[in-house]
């Protein structure tokens, strides 16, 4: 399959505006005809602070641009968000919801699940929230299995990304509500933040005792960060970046030998090329 075919198959699994995917089942049985796998993609957020300026949904929203993202370049199946995880170190804020970290695992592996039922063999779990730590485990567990699945994006995908974006921040000052969520939302959802990220920065990257006394004993605004700094075009060169090393898991969670599996790689990596340029233009 060549990569306008990957990509005319996928246009019409992408969501149109919003956060659901809008596939029908023929669009599944169609998308699963060109490949020797099927790979499905779930993007995980949480409901939790963000600061006064980005909504309570920032790391679904950025979780589900990731996953479009990918979803746009590769033959995946996309999946709708889960949208509330664990998010137990912002409980001092109000409108902040969780879930213990045995839910997510048991939901994420019912999903797994149900998918390999339906001839979904793989899955990729997009992770838009650091503290769902257990998304992790999940993984571990599953590939000691024997079963397909995959955590994106790694540590090292957010400074390949962090890099090519031209963010300033590093990672571990940009922790909560700072550069990089804020370029994600300023580029794939502007209308959602508020005024007054342009002067919230606040810097604590001595967080040892974080898991104990949660965000609270080290920010009073909830912002860990510096979001004056973000800008659209890093958040579309941020985006473009993780199309790109996306690959790498595509190829991995796909590779059986085959001719299909080989083709369907060789039509992504078509579609990396085309994504690492667009990340080229900042």
């Amino acid at each position: 399959m060549d990569d306008s075919g990957i990509r005319s198959t996928v246009s019409v699994a992408l969501p149109t505006g919003g956060l659901l995917p809008v596939d029908t089942t023929e669009d599944v049985r169609t998308r699963a005809a060109g490949v020797s796998t099927q790979v499905a993609v779930l993007p995980v957020g949480s409901f939790e602070q963000h600061g006064p300026f980005l909504p309570l949904t920032t790391d679904t929203l950025v979780a589900c641009a990731i996953a479009r993202e990918i979803a746009a370049a590769y033959p995946v199946h996309l999946l709708p968000p889960v949208t509330i995880a664990c998010s137990h170190e912002h409980a001092n804020w109000p409108g902040t919801v969780s879930i213990s970290s045995v839910t997510l695992h048991a939901v994420v592996r019912d999903i797994a699940d149900s998918l390999r039922r339906s001839g979904v063999d793989a899955l990729v779990v997009v992770n838009g929230h650091g503290g769902n730590y257990v998304l992790g485990n999940v993984v571990q567990e599953s590939s000691a299995r024997g079963e397909r699945m995959a955590l994106f994006p790694a540590a090292e995908d957010w400074e390949t990304a962090r890099e090519r974006a031209g963010v300033v921040t590093s990672l571990l000052t940009d922790m909560h509500a700072g550069e990089i969520e804020t370029s994600v939302l300023l580029h794939a959802h502007p209308e959602l933040l508020r005024p007054g990220y342009e002067t919230a920065d606040f810097v604590a990257d001595d967080r040892r005792h974080l898991l104990t006394l949660g965000m609270a004993g080290y920010t009073d605004s909830g912002v860990i960060g510096r979001p004056s700094l973000g800008s659209a075009e890093k958040g579309k060169a941020l985006l473009a970046s993780f199309a790109e090393s996306f690959g790498a898991y595509f190829s991995m969670l796909t590779d059986d030998g085959s001719e299909a599996a080989t083709e369907a790689v060789s039509g992504a990596a078509g579609s990396e090329a085309s994504v690492s340029g667009a990340g080229d233009q900042k």
